[in-house]
């Protein structure tokens, strides 16, 4: 393949940017297997300099898979598939600042999210990565062994954190979403495409384990979540006007930061079509 990507690895246990890339350009079938193969491998990956209005964005996120709607808050006029993530000058809370990944809280939780940055505060405003397969991987075998038959229940209503998005759903809200959604999911998940396994819980969405009440899920839940985004399998990514990110929902958490009080940061995010986690 001509001109074929460079690849730079972020951590050890994920993240990868990718230089050498328009993605508004009419790639080749190779060039996105490639691409899907690099993002597979690391987890998420990143691109720089991109210049991909609404339709551009899903166009290019189509290219990966089936585009599906937020249930919560309504896409922009010309691309309904996309949804603005915003922090405002004057709000204190950011959308999804919690360590999580995204809508666990549906039967069939997207399989990936791409977003776009469009504002960006002067500093301020990285995202966390976590790979919950190096997480699940340095568990010891008797905590392997524990965890691996348990499946836990996942709410929309958990997250204090929610406030900012339900700013948005007063003044973009759709009108059929429900309050509340909940799913029940394995606590370690199987990769449908690599077969590794990861741990599937977080802080934002998981509640208790099946059969169980939240007081009893308590002890070990809580250091499951601590456990899953110790430094050792996180990255760190540093957001600039036109910067694509582009994570595995099925093996990685997220965590927007919240260090930019005064300052607009506005993204465009489209999530993609998933499987139910097994």
């Amino acid at each position: 393949m001509e001109n074929r990507p460079e690849i730079r690895p972020l951590s050890p246990a994920l993240g990868a940017e990718i230089l050498g890339v328009d993605l508004r350009e009419d790639m080749p079938d190779a060039l996105v297997a490639e691409l899907r193969d690099t993002w597979l491998r690391h987890g998420v990956v990143f691109f720089r300099d991109q210049n991909l209005p609404p339709r551009e964005l899903v166009r290019v996120a189509r290219r990966f898979g089936e585009v599906v709607e937020y249930p919560f808050v309504k896409g922009l006029e010309e691309a309904p598939e996309v949804i603005p993530v915003m922090k405002l000058e004057h709000e204190k809370v950011n959308f999804g600042g919690v360590w999580h990944t995204d809508t666990a809280y549906l039967d069939r939780p997207p399989m990936a999210t791409m977003l776009v940055a469009r504002e960006i505060p002067p500093v301020g405003g990285d995202t966390m990565f976590a790979s919950g397969v190096a997480a699940y991987e340095a568990l010891s075998e008797g905590m392997r062994k524990l965890i691996d038959p348990l499946r836990a229940v996942n709410s929309s209503a958990k997250a204090d954190v929610s406030k900012t998005r339900e700013d948005r759903r007063k003044d973009s809200g759709r009108d059929d979403a429900k309050q509340v959604y909940e799913a029940l999911h394995p606590v370690v998940r199987t990769h449908p495409e690599t077969g590794r396994k990861a741990l599937y819980v977080n802080a934002g969405h998981t509640s208790r384990f099946e059969g169980m009440t939240e007081e009893e899920s308590a002890p070990l839940l809580e250091f499951l979540f601590r456990w899953q985004v110790k430094p050792e399998w996180t990255c760190r990514f540093r957001w600039r006007e036109g910067s694509v990110a582009f994570w595995d929902n099925r093996q990685v958490l997220h965590y927007p930061l919240n260090d930019y009080h005064g300052h607009r940061r506005v993204l465009h995010r489209v999530t993609l079509e998933g499987d139910v986690p097994a």
